[in-house]
């Protein structure tokens, strides 16, 4: 493996002299430009989230999140307001309020909406006594919310590589094809379902890689082909998505591995669009089809895919890049719902969820387990 993480890093944070600073790198300009753009309140973190500068539903959260610490230590507007303020009470509605702001940045990924309810009860603890307090609550919980998703990556990286070289052999390891981007520049770093293929690799046991493009956004040829070069995975193929059928039957598979927004109480599972057509043509040419997510996407609230809110994203992001003319009506949804049937396992940092005799997921009992 190459050691390029810098060349990965999806954001960069410090915190000093009661003082945030916060920046995101450009995924839009990649991988032609690597560009930073520095995040100063939560109007930034919720436009770099809505305008796709940043995706990924972990790191949606993660930007989420460190957007509110930079706002209430170093927006000197936020900052005047916090001032006039006379109790703790108030300041805990006000930063609420700011909370639920950042809820409407994006629909989908459960993981920003767990990331909000999560803060509001640390916020909540009644050790909070002060405004000082519960803003250094919001910075040291931020900060601990990088160093946890790269562990819990790794995790899930390990807990799947496990699974899949128990289930194929062959003395070169397993060929992997997967959908969208869900690496370093998903997440905080490593990566889910790419960071699975990373830590293959670690092994000396990942014997192919294909990505999809991924239209309309194309986050599969321009996001996770340039993880893939810059680890220099062995044997990579960038494909059109179109072609993921044509590729398994001609190139072989042994797992298709993708990431997930959302996972519903019977393991239906809203991705990238895109992933559910692919996930019918694994089934149909025996390839194991899995879903690698962090246990905070596990929604056991929602009973079913039919719950979920799909987003739909502006038609101009689809006919800007297509060559269509001008006008053209479209349909642009960001995900679609990949149904439990065609999921083989679902593979968090708590561990790999299967199927029991009845041939169907148990979140709930999972979620319950690991809490």
């Amino acid at each position: 493996m190459s050691n390029n993480g810098d060349n990965l890093r999806s954001l960069t944070f410090s915190y000093e002299n009661g003082t945030a600073k916060f920046t995101v790198l450009d995924q839009l300009a990649l991988p032609h430009e690597t560009t930073y753009v520095a995040i100063r309140n939560i109007e930034d973190a919720w436009d770099a989230i809505r305008s796709m500068r940043i995706r990924g539903a972990p790191l949606i959260a993660i930007v989420a999140v460190l957007g509110l610490a930079v706002e209430l230590t170093s927006n000197a507007k936020t900052v005047k307001e916090l001032d006039g303020l006379t109790g703790v009470e108030e300041v805990k509605t006000f930063v609420f309020q700011k909370m639920d702001y950042l809820k409407t940045s994006r629909p989908t990924a459960v993981n920003l909406f767990n990331a909000m309810e999560e803060l509001k009860g640390i916020v909540d603890n009644a050790d909070n006594t002060s405004r000082e307090d519960v803003v250094n609550s919001i910075v040291t919980h931020a900060q601990y919310m990088l160093e946890r998703d790269v562990s819990d990556n790794k995790a899930i990286g390990s807990h799947g590589a496990d699974d899949l070289l128990a289930r194929h052999t062959h003395p070169d390891g397993v060929r992997v094809v997967t959908i969208c981007n869900t690496g370093s520049l998903a997440t905080a770093g490593w990566g889910t379902a790419l960071g699975l293929a990373r830590e293959l690799q670690r092994r000396n046991k990942l014997r192919s890689i294909a990505a999809l493009e991924t239209r309309p956004y194309n986050q599969g040829s321009r996001l996770t082909a340039y993880e893939i070069m810059t680890e220099n995975m062995p044997n990579p193929c960038l494909i059109c998505d179109s072609m993921a059928a044509s590729y398994i039957r001609a190139k072989g598979a042994d797992a298709c591995v993708v990431g997930a927004d959302r996972v519903c109480a019977n393991g239906d599972t809203a991705n990238k669009i895109g992933t559910f057509q692919l996930s019918i043509i694994a089934k149909e040419m025996g390839v194991d089809f899995f879903v690698a997510s962090p246990f905070t996407t596990l929604d056991v609230d929602l009973e079913s895919g039919d719950m979920i809110e799909i987003e739909e994203r502006p038609p101009g992001e689809m006919l800007d890049s297509s060559g269509a003319p001008k006008g053209m009506s479209c349909w642009n949804p960001a995900f679609d719902v990949t149904p439990a049937d065609y999921i083989t396992g679902i593979i968090t940092e708590k561990g790999v969820l299967r199927k029991g005799a009845d041939g169907k997921f148990d979140v709930k009992g999972f979620v319950a387990k690991h809490s």
